[in-house]
């Protein structure tokens, strides 16, 4: 290789454009806690004579947190750190697998565990006969103590019979499914953007008519067969969801 293109650890720094070298230590300080959500962050002209840069170079790096979802700006009064958040990945996940794969301590708040007949619509879409047993789970969700979603499941008790018997406070859903040889395996997913609604709102902590980002989904395991019927509510402050676009072939 020739000598000009060599980068080594004692050169990266010099290297690597000094916004993102500001950027990333702002988010390992928010990631380690050292910087708290809700705390607000020093001012541009402090954050200068800190990192000895010039405020462009400070602007491009708040930017860049904004994007990534860890600060926000709150006009005249400055920057804060965000409240943790959700962030779905292109992989279908239980609630707490996705939060404590960010380091997050994911808690429920159960509403309604109970087994039921299953109503015309949700038999259709689980492909079970209407009025057959079915298991129905409502949680509030919380993310180190914060709600940021209603969950409501809905699975045939035929696939899983001892789901009526698990405390869903302290137990993944989706860990029971596999232990009951259902594993989820994939997932048909609609988003739509709604807004809370006065009973929402006091399980949410938000004011009614804040927006939510509502997921509709059927679950099936590997066999193709339809094992869960859920609906979440995500508070849009604490969810964001993210995907992958790919052109058609023929496009190519």
């Amino acid at each position: 290789m020739p000598r000009s293109q060599l980068v080594t650890a004692g050169t990266l720094a010099q290297v690597q454009p000094r916004y993102v070298t500001v950027a990333e230590t702002l988010a390992r300080q928010i990631g380690e806690g050292e910087l708290k959500p809700g705390a607000q962050l020093l001012g541009e002209r402090e954050l200068c004579k800190r990192f000895d840069v010039s405020r462009v170079t400070i602007r491009r790096a708040l930017a860049e947190l904004r994007d990534r979802g860890l600060i926000d700006s709150d006009g005249a009064r400055g920057w804060f750190v965000n409240q943790p958040s959700l962030g779905e990945p292109n992989e279908l996940m239980g609630f707490s697998e996705m939060a404590r794969g960010r380091g997050l301590d994911p808690r429920s708040v159960v509403l309604v565990s109970k087994a039921r007949p299953a109503e015309i619509d949700e038999a259709d879409d689980l492909r079970i006969a209407p009025g057959s047993d079915l298991f129905e789970l409502k949680r509030v969700r919380k993310l180190d103590g914060i709600a940021v979603a209603i969950e409501c499941s809905r699975i045939p008790l035929r696939y899983a019979p001892g789901l009526v018997k698990i405390d869903f406070a302290a137990h993944s859903l989706y860990d029971a499914l596999r232990e009951a040889g259902c594993a989820p395996a994939f997932a048909e997913y609609v988003l739509q953007a709604v807004s809370t609604s006065s009973e929402q709102a006091p399980l949410l902590g938000v004011e009614p008519g804040s927006p939510l980002l509502m997921a509709s989904a059927v679950t099936h395991d590997r066999g193709g067969r339809p094992i869960e019927l859920s609906h979440s509510l995500f508070r849009g402050d604490r969810y964001r969801f993210r995907t992958t676009l790919y052109r058609s072939r023929r496009d190519a």
